[in-house]
């Protein structure tokens, strides 16, 4: 076999890197774009802070009228500066500030062709539909290797060094915004803006890493063997075979193990039980697969 000699294989990688950095701008816009929206066409007309430098330069705003997207980015300038030391260097602090950068500008832009008064004015619609759009966004940007700035910034650290999950992340950075809402838009609507920010960080957490539709199966078997090759035939996913030891029994036997979608579950079930109705399994969530049959690494 021919080996690639190390130019073509820089060639190659450089277009892959090419149309990886093309997609994470592309997604880092299109999440901001859609952020700008959630502000605009929810949350802005009906008083709901989304937390963080947006949510202050909506408190801001009301008091003095100076544009939302203008102060959130004169907000963020000293925040890089953190995010430069703990998230990653020069490729955060860029994708960043163009996260930034496009959610003022689009913010700021929008106004001028959206009614000033949003969709709706019930207040539990434009927090349910504010926080899922207002999440979606986010979940792209974070698709992207990117943030939106802000507390969004210290959520992530959260994330990344204590393993906060997004949501949470969210609660504990945006407590101090929302307590200030309070004093100025009235306790209702800050409590509203609570549920609007975890339901945000929800949305955020399912676009940016998807549902858990993957599930791992632990089957320990008088019949492994056959339950094995079934599962190769009928289901077409691998089975890894693991060495067990029965700690009652202190014998040595085989403990299938196997990664499948959440439909084929049943199947799997179904499967396992005709062979060997004392079988013994244990399937639990999986919260990525890479590799193949499932998702690729990049």
């Amino acid at each position: 076999m021919k080996k690639k000699s190390p130019s073509k294989i820089k060639v190659v990688a450089r277009k892959h890197l090419t149309w990886h950095t093309a997609k994470a701008y592309s997604l880092i816009l299109i999440g901001a774009l859609v952020q700008a929206f959630a502000m605009r066409l929810f949350l802005i007309p009906s008083k709901l802070v989304s937390g963080g430098i947006s949510g202050m330069s909506q408190l801001i705003n009301h008091f003095t009228g100076w544009p939302i997207g203008l102060m959130v980015l004169l907000g963020n300038a000293p925040l890089f500066i953190l995010g430069w030391r703990f998230l990653g260097g020069p490729r955060f602090a860029l994708r960043t500030a163009v996260s930034v950068a496009a959610f003022s500008l689009f913010t700021d832009f929008l106004v001028f062709y959206l009614p000033p008064t949003g969709i709706t004015d019930d207040v539990i619609l434009n927090t349910l539909y504010g926080g899922v759009v207002l999440g979606i966004g986010l979940g792209l940007v974070y698709r992207g290797q990117g943030t939106s700035g802000g507390s969004d910034i210290l959520g992530r650290i959260l994330n990344h060094k204590f393993g906060i999950s997004i949501s949470h992340a969210y609660l504990v950075t945006d407590s101090l915004v929302v307590l200030s809402a309070g004093f100025v838009f009235g306790w209702t609507l800050a409590l509203y803006a609570l549920v609007m920010i975890y339901v945000s960080g929800m949305a955020a957490e399912l676009a940016s890493e998807g549902s858990s539709v993957y599930r791992a199966a632990m089957i320990i078997t008088d019949s492994s063997q056959e339950v094995s090759e079934t599962i190769l035939a009928n289901l077409g996913r691998g089975v890894t075979i693991l060495e067990g030891t029965g700690a009652y029994t202190r014998k040595g036997r085989p403990v299938l193990y196997c990664v499948i979608t959440h439909s084929e579950t049943h199947r799997l079930k179904a499967l396992v039980q005709e062979i060997d109705r004392d079988a013994f399994m244990v399937i639990g969530h999986v919260h990525e697969a890479l590799g193949e049959g499932f998702k690729p690494f990049v």
